[in-house]
């Protein structure tokens, strides 16, 4: 499990339809897996991937468009209509025509694009024109209708304060409510339907305009007559009008991923018909693969993508006739926003017989820890009773947090996976784990209990191979896959309180610190009470890994270099990224996409630098009254004394490398202790101070001073002891601004 390296990915250069619902997944690290663990020989046509949870139609597509065969189990109707036609979108032509067609209906005497817009409509400020507004601005609190936005053609726009005809027009909207929202109910559930008060309750992310609106063109969808694939593009743009049409988007704008239905204390009213036109962008964004089917129909070509509707315990049964070379998901993350608008959109998508199926949904109102657990564990024995041996099963887990974690990795060891690779960079990116089917279920042996010593003892070594404190995530995963090794782990309604209850228990011990000032543990860092004087941290071998790189090769490529890093520091060591772009300012220049060695950090040009500096220090110390003393092992250092007494100490380094200098010399020569390096290594040295509370607290003793500054000083005519210990901190060190720490 050791070796099993981070796979980076890249940000999603088009957003997907309902991307805020969806696993937040960086491209390219699902492709990268399959790469690395293919036959070479063995064509992609030929290899078969399973997804089994369908949660990221991103991912799937991604397989299929790099040329890999996917099965993917969808069971959430919408999720399946989305990854359906995210794969095979309609064009934009057809997009544009169907939002025409729709349009160009009747409403009474008016085209329908005019009645929904008139819903909407505004006055200028500038020139008192009428104009449809792009959204109006509610509190939660009060039901007040606080502002408008609206861009006029006259040049006015922004955000302003609404007028009494904004607030009529609302009022009166609302006084004939009850009817369109009973309609809307209907294309989801009877009337008579016990789950009736649930579809109600979800309706109420829904404001009175933005329901007779999506009645009104839900019902000239019924009565429109178009070709199936005009069809298609319309309940496409329908889709994702029901997003933008609810009260889930906060003001101002953030970036919101809803789990609950919870409407933001500030909150947009989107205008529908223009959520409708912007549609049209988002779903042509998408890229068509070469071969969409449906089950049992399989693709066939280069690549392709086979869809199966339903749960994996469906499809299960059918995979020992599909030749799997890999399993490659998405872990899903409990929904209840997601899951519970699905089944509404479901109904007012397709009617009452499509939302039938899913509409038990709507019952459930909190998706807490222990019911994903089980619901994993299920699906997850469902899959390895028909996997064969030593296939993988690749899963990417998004938003990781602990519980989220606990739930995965105990699903699966109880469902007969061992864990053979886990790997984590940092609490912002995807947990990346390998599973292999065991020979043999935890039904047929005995479950050995958990040890809290082994659980302990591989949190601390954890920290001691770091050398550096860690987010509470890292040592939650570090316990979890010591009890995954042992497999001890197994799903019964306790399981995440019982693998909870020795992490905790190990954080007591006196051998760690926490750097919080909070006793939560999930907040600050943990480090080791009392760090070995001979460790070097994560960050200081970071540094000195991709030094190397670039001596060796002349020019490299961002991703290049973090595959090579990433090789070398596999699992729960792997560097966040951040690390390696500081590392990189420090020592690089970037051109036309190549990071260089810079000519100054040349390794000879580097030593000469040092001697340089070295013999200024000198000639300056001489020059101020002082005798030297050199030592150039284990650190090069330059004392300044008088009388035998040391009265200023320099350790000169050329890089930022530090842990191990700080830890083996606790307590400085003197009060007057400096650390000298090149001003290039000045915001990587502040970068890593920031992020290790426990380094930072070793530095406070020293005064770092640059190679620039110390020159300026040694040519500086006339300078007094006085004035050089004045000047000495003048120049002090900034980390690289907006730079995370971890």
């Amino acid at each position: 499990m050791d070796g099993f390296g981070y796979i980076s990915g890249d940000e999603p250069v088009k957003s997907v339809p309902l991307a805020r619902y969806l696993p937040p997944i960086p491209t390219g690290i699902a492709t990268a897996f399959l790469a690395g663990h293919m036959d070479p020989d063995q064509p992609k046509g030929g290899a078969w991937v399973l997804d089994p949870f369908g949660a990221s139609p991103q991912l799937a597509v991604e397989m299929a468009a790099a040329g890999y065969w996917v099965l993917a189990a969808v069971n959430n109707p919408i999720t399946h209509f989305l990854l359906e036609t995210v794969s095979n979108p309609p064009s934009r032509a057809e997009l544009r025509a169907a939002l025409a067609d729709l349009a160009a209906s009747r409403k009474g005497e008016e085209r329908l694009e005019t009645h929904l817009q008139s819903l909407y409509m505004t006055e200028c400020i500038r020139c008192q024109e009428q104009v449809p507004a792009e959204a109006f601005v509610w509190e939660r609190a009060s039901g007040e209708l606080l502002g408008r936005i609206y861009h006029c053609a006259c040049g006015d726009g922004g955000e302003y304060p609404p007028t009494e005809a904004d607030k009529k027009l609302a009022a009166r909207q609302a006084a004939t409510d009850s009817l369109h929202r009973s309609r809307a109910l209907e294309r989801v559930v009877n009337p008579d339907d016990p789950d009736r008060r649930n579809a109600e309750e979800a309706l109420e992310c829904y404001l009175p305009r933005a329901v007779y609106a999506l009645i009104t063109i839900i019902n000239k969808l019924d009565s429109l007559t178009l070709p199936p694939e005009r069809r298609r593009a319309l309940l496409a743009l329908l889709l994702t009008t029901f997003d933008e049409a609810s009260t889930l988007w906060p003001h101002p704008a953030e970036r919101p991923r809803p789990r609950q239905l919870t409407v933001p204390p500030r909150f947009l009213e989107k205008n529908v018909w223009l959520a409708l036109e912007r549609s049209v962008e988002i779903w042509s964004a998408a890229e068509k693969l070469p071969r969409v089917t449906h089950w049992p129909e399989l693709p066939g070509g280069e690549g392709g993508l086979c869809l199966f509707e339903g749960p994996i315990r469906n499809l299960a049964p059918y995979l020992k006739d599909v030749p799997l070379t890999a399993v490659v998901t998405a872990i899903p993350r409990p929904n209840q926003a997601y899951w519970t608008l699905s089944a509404l959109w479901a109904g007012w998508l397709w009617g009452r017989p499509a939302a039938a199926p899913f509409k038990a949904v709507l019952r459930r109102r909190r998706y807490d820890w222990s019911w994903h657990a089980g619901a994993l564990n299920s699906a997850l024995k469902n899959l390895s009773e028909h996997l064969p041996l030593n296939t993988p099963v690749f899963a990417i887990i998004p938003e990781a947090e602990p519980a989220f974690l606990s739930a995965a990795l105990i699903a699966a060891a109880d469902a007969g996976f061992d864990l053979n690779g886990l790997a984590l960079r940092t609490r912002f990116d995807p947990v990346e784990v390998l599973w292999h089917r065991q020979a043999f279920s935890h039904e047929r042996r005995e479950i050995p209990p958990i040890d809290p010593q082994s659980v302990q003892e591989a949190m601390l070594a954890h920290l001691r191979e770091r050398a550096e404190p860690v987010a509470y995530l890292n040592l939650h995963i570090a316990g979890l896959a010591s009890m995954a090794s042992e497999q001890a782990l197994h799903w019964q309604e306790e399981a995440l309180n019982q693998a909870l209850a020795p992490i905790l228990a190990a954080l007591e011990s006196p051998e760690f610190i926490h750097y919080s000032e909070s006793s939560n543990p999930e907040t600050g860092l943990w480090g080791l009470a009392r760090w070995d004087s001979a460790s070097e941290s994560l960050p200081d071998r970071v540094e000195v890994f991709t030094v190397r790189l670039l001596q060796e090769k002349s020019a490299w490529t961002p991703r290049d270099l973090e595959i090579e890093v990433d090789r070398a520091f596999p699992g729960l060591l792997s560097p966040s990224l951040w690390l390696l772009q500081a590392v990189l300012e420090s020592y690089a220049v970037e051109s036309d996409g190549l990071w260089r060695l810079r000519q100054e950090d040349a390794p000879n040009a580097r030593r000469a630098d040092l001697e340089a500096v070295s013999q200024s220090l000198a000639a300056l110390g001489t020059r101020l009254g002082y005798t030297l003393q050199r030592q150039e092992t284990p650190h090069r250092l330059i004392l300044w004394q008088e009388k035998g007494e040391t009265k200023a100490a320099f350790y000169l380094l050329g890089s930022a490398v530090i842990s191990k200098l700080l830890r083996q010399v606790e307590t400085p020569p003197t009060p007057n202790s400096y650390i000298v390096l090149p001003g290039g290594r000045a915001g990587l040295l502040a970068y890593k101070l920031a992020r290790d509370p426990s380094l930072a607290a070793l530095s406070h003793p020293w005064k770092i001073v640059k190679f620039r500054h110390l020159r300026r000083l040694a040519a500086m005519a006339g300078l007094t002891r006085d004035g050089f210990e004045k000047n000495i901190t003048s120049d002090p060190i900034e980390p690289p601004e907006q730079m995370k720490l971890f």
